[in-house]
């Protein structure tokens, strides 16, 4: 039997993101993020969510204490209380961010998965992103899709750690800078459409089996994956998969454990494989739409932040040089490339030159707009307008000179015929010429030279003409090295740099009436619990339920749940009960969840 609420699914959110992040304009930590960020919040909508939706939170939830007191880090349960997580009805992301305020964070809703490199930066902000959307009760033991009981409850309570909260900002900030690629967007938003497919209202099993498909496809196409893809699945075989202490018997910690009442008790058993956490865990990818095959155990919060450490030690924000420009090179996304003087150059790489290979790069190229900033802020007057077709410089220090060039005075310039209005012409130590007359120079505020402008320039390698003198002013960047490359544009606002939003969204079903009917059936058990209606009403429910829906097995639970908790209404308790257990029998697929309804009622561990 398939429950009529199947074709009930709400995502509680509004349809304008960026204007729903209005509402969080008055939270300090909210209030700090980058403007680029806003058009991925949503409105949670809270009154959309229906008593069904409270009940199949309270139900997992009931579990999940039931279970994860034993068998989850210490820091889970006493977390559900820090962050103002309760059993009984779905959190409000608005009262959860009172309370994560004393803890230095902040949570915002958001619609389903969100491209990594924004997930990163939430989080390297302090800023949980929770799906606002509550899953089926066709799928209340794993959801494809993320929901709120895995992102509030599964992520929220183990921040109340503060070392693994550190690990949360930590791998955050470092996964803004991580370098992406466009097959990676393409396999997140691959992913993305089959989560919500499978999610979706009834389902199409031949649209589903093309998006396997194309998911699939685009796996076996990725290539060898980008710095993102790799630290992702850190990322994923921690914060969302994670295992802590004796490899023998570990902990859970990982948020979709944590969410997910049938994946936090299997996942323990033999069946799935445990793994000592290494760096090694950056090589083994991951499928989000099925439960996980093996695991990673670590033995504490610190060897989370020694790997995150060893895994930044080899990326391109840390490396820079020839191999970090070649890291931007192949992601042919905006990435920013910093001198050793300090100047940032935001643009789409398109060309490195080494003079052979392991050699530092001696120039590189950019291909359409290009920005130039200090320390995260555009310097003025040199965003995309002036350099709209690209940028190019060439990069080391001149022939014959110890001193670096961003280290030399007014002075040391002009003894290399370097001076404001005349004709100048400057070899570097990689051969590269420049020749050209000097207009004007740029210094920091510590007076590192960042810049050189020249009029009538030509810049030459051997033969190779790379800028000729009728492309109008030639601005030169400044610096012996490249220092460090990272992803996205140094100042994101001042660049404009379009975020990566997906282009499919997750929609609001229409329900039929027999979904309404059952829905005022699920209210009425809700005002009985909480006090608004009689006990009385219990019989009347029941009645209703056997005549209409006889697939129902949760309503039939909290029946059965508030009959024994108030010694009232004997008989429909032992009529409830029987129906029950012979709905387990025969219905294998519901036997799990029942039969775990009912020993939660009969055990001295259910909360109050």
């Amino acid at each position: 039997h398939v429950s009529p609420l199947r074709a009930e699914r709400t995502y509680a959110m509004a349809p304008e993101p960026a204007a729903a992040a209005l509402a969080y304009r008055d939270n300090p930590i909210l209030a700090a993020l980058p403007g680029h960020l806003a058009q991925f919040i949503v409105d949670q909508n809270y009154s959309a969510y229906t008593p069904v939706d409270h009940a199949v939170w309270r139900y997992v939830m009931r579990q999940n204490y039931a279970f994860l007191k034993d068998h989850a880090h210490p820091a889970y349960v006493d977390g559900l209380r820090r962050t103002g997580i309760g059993i009984e009805k779905i959190p409000s992301i608005e009262d959860m961010n009172e309370i994560l305020g004393r803890l230095g964070w902040a949570a915002v809703p958001v619609d389903g998965f969100i491209p990594p490199a924004a997930f990163m930066e939430f989080q390297a902000h302090n800023v949980l992103v929770i799906a606002a959307a509550m899953r089926q009760i066709d799928h209340i033991e794993y959801t494809p899709a993320p929901d709120i009981i895995h992102e509030a409850a599964g992520h929220a309570p183990i921040i109340a750690d503060p070392e693994y909260a550190d690990y949360l900002r930590r791998i955050g900030a470092i996964g803004a800078k991580a370098m992406s690629s466009k097959k990676d967007y393409e396999l997140y938003e691959a992913i993305r459409r089959l989560s919500i497919l499978k999610e979706s209202d009834r389902p199409d099993p031949a649209a589903v089996a093309r998006a396997e498909q194309d998911v699939a496809a685009k796996q076996a196409g990725l290539g060898p994956p980008s710095e993102m893809a790799r630290l992702s699945r850190l990322h994923w075989w921690t914060v969302e998969y994670g295992l802590i202490g004796d490899l023998d018997c570990p902990r859970i910690y990982g948020a979709g454990l944590l969410s997910s009442i049938g994946e936090s008790a299997s996942c323990l058993g033999p069946e799935v494989r445990k793994i000592p956490y290494t760096l090694d865990a950056a090589d083994y990818p991951f499928d989000i739409t099925t439960q996980q095959p093996h695991l990673f155990v670590t033995p504490d919060f610190a060897r989370l932040t020694e790997v995150l450490e060893q895994f930044a030690a080899t990326m391109a924000f840390r490396v820079g040089g020839a191999e970090g420009l070649a890291k931007a090179l192949e992601c042919e996304n905006v990435s920013t490339a910093q001198f050793s003087s300090g100047l940032q150059v935001s643009g789409v790489v398109a060309e490195v030159r080494t003079r052979r290979p392991g050699a530092p790069p001696c120039f590189f190229r950019t291909a359409g707009p290009t920005a130039l900033a200090l320390d995260g802020r555009q310097l003025a007057g040199h965003g995309r307008e002036r350099h709209r077709d690209g940028f190019s410089s060439p990069i080391g220090t001149l022939r014959g000179q110890a001193a670096p060039l961003e280290r030399m005075s007014d002075s040391d310039l002009a003894a290399c015929g370097l001076e404001p209005g005349r004709p100048a012409a400057i070899e570097f130590e990689s051969g590269l010429r420049l020749s050209g007359r000097l207009e004007s120079t740029l210094r920091s505020p510590d007076r590192a030279l960042l810049l050189m402008t020249f009029s009538d320039c030509t810049v030459a390698d051997g033969s190779a003409v790379l800028f000729r003198p009728e492309w109008g002013p030639y601005d030169m960047a400044v610096g012996a090295s490249i220092v460090s490359v990272f992803a996205g544009a140094a100042d994101k606002s001042a660049y404009q740099q379009p975020s990566l939003v997906p282009r499919e969204r997750t929609v609001t079903a229409d329900r039929p009436d027999a979904a309404l009917r059952l829905l005022d059936l699920y209210r009425q058990v809700r005002d009985v619990r909480e006090g608004q209606r009689g006990l009385a009403a219990l019989p009347a429910v029941w009645e209703a339920l056997q005549a209409e829906y006889p697939c129902e097995w949760l309503l039939p639970l909290e029946i059965l749940e508030i009959c024994r908790q108030r010694g009232l209404h004997p008989e429909l308790a032992a009529a409830l009960r029987r129906y029950l257990e012979r709905k387990a029998l025969a219905e294998p697929g519901l036997a799990k969840l029942i039969r775990d309804g009912l020993a939660l009622l009969d055990s001295a561990a259910a909360p109050n």
